[in-house]
């Protein structure tokens, strides 16, 4: 049996590759997943597809686009989800800021550099017309960090995914004062080059399981009321993000890929662009 190592972040919108584990469809090819949380985010799994740690990540397609440009050796083989992310925006229940232009120049809680909450910020900022240089930031680790550390003044605001942050919204940990939705298909599907040289056959296998299992994911009986029990969220909000969320069975298209390099190039996340070639398997 092939070993295949995968990290993904613990959130809702990875319920297809658990069913799919659950099921055993990959075991009945021949293939054993063996899957990592990522509660730090795209930071931590850029960290570990460099490092060899794991062998695909499930990950945000901003993050990994930035790294690969910093010499991360892996490609992207797919998008996952094509819909963009919506970030909500927080701020700590006790905080005096209650708008979007109440935290301008003020310090971005992230979960750490080149995750999504830190290339967000700079996505927001622009937005809103601010400076992206003045823009400063406390490196917090994760949600639950973030959950700590606003309330102890360790950052002014923290975006993080709108649902998976909306139960602490809802509890009064946070407030969410707006969103910042990405400009582009959220989440991609990454591999090391090591392994799509060794073994293209294994990813190509893995794929087509977890597409086949993602294009019929919204017709899964009783799937809104499996995801509020697992992700522990209210019916109501999974029913809204399920309506505004669409899997892909797609490669990223290199119109996309040069439009994305385009602006985080623009925001001075990157400071080069690279060809496709250097992105796309």
């Amino acid at each position: 049996m092939k070993t295949l190592k995968i990290g993904s972040v613990p959130e809702h919108f990875n319920l297809p590759w658990h069913l799919s584990i659950e099921n055993e469809d990959f075991k009945k090819q021949d293939i054993d997943v063996q899957w990592t949380d990522f509660p730090g985010g795209t930071g931590a799994m850029t960290k570990a597809l460099r490092e060899g740690s794991i062998d695909m990540a499930i990950l945000l397609t901003e993050g990994i686009i930035k790294d690969i440009t910093e010499g991360n050796p892996s490609k992207i083989v797919q998008i996952y989800i094509q819909s963009p992310l919506i970030w909500g925006i927080h701020v700590a229940a006790n905080s005096k800021h209650h708008t979007i232009a109440d935290i301008k120049n003020t310090k971005a809680a992230i979960s750490r550099f080149g995750s999504g909450s830190h290339l967000m910020a700079y996505v927001n900022a622009q937005n809103n017309n601010w400076n992206t240089n003045l823009l400063t930031f406390e490196v917090i680790k994760n949600l639950d960090g973030a959950i700590d550390g606003l309330a102890q003044g360790k950052g002014d605001y923290f975006m993080w995914e709108h649902f998976t942050t909306k139960p602490f919204v809802d509890n009064g940990t946070f407030r969410r004062i707006g969103d910042c939705p990405t400009p582009w298909p959220c989440f991609v599907i990454a591999v090391r080059n090591s392994l799509l040289d060794s073994n293209p056959k294994l990813i190509k296998e893995t794929l087509n399981i977890i597409n086949h299992t993602s294009k019929n994911f919204k017709q899964i009986q009783n799937i809104e009321n499996i995801l509020a029990t697992r992700y522990n969220q209210q019916l109501e909000d999974i029913k809204q993000w399920i309506s505004i969320t669409e899997w892909s069975q797609k490669q990223l298209s290199e119109k996309t890929l040069e439009k994305i390099q385009n602006q985080l190039l623009e925001l001075n996340i990157i400071n080069h662009k690279l060809p496709a070639s250097a992105f796309l398997f």
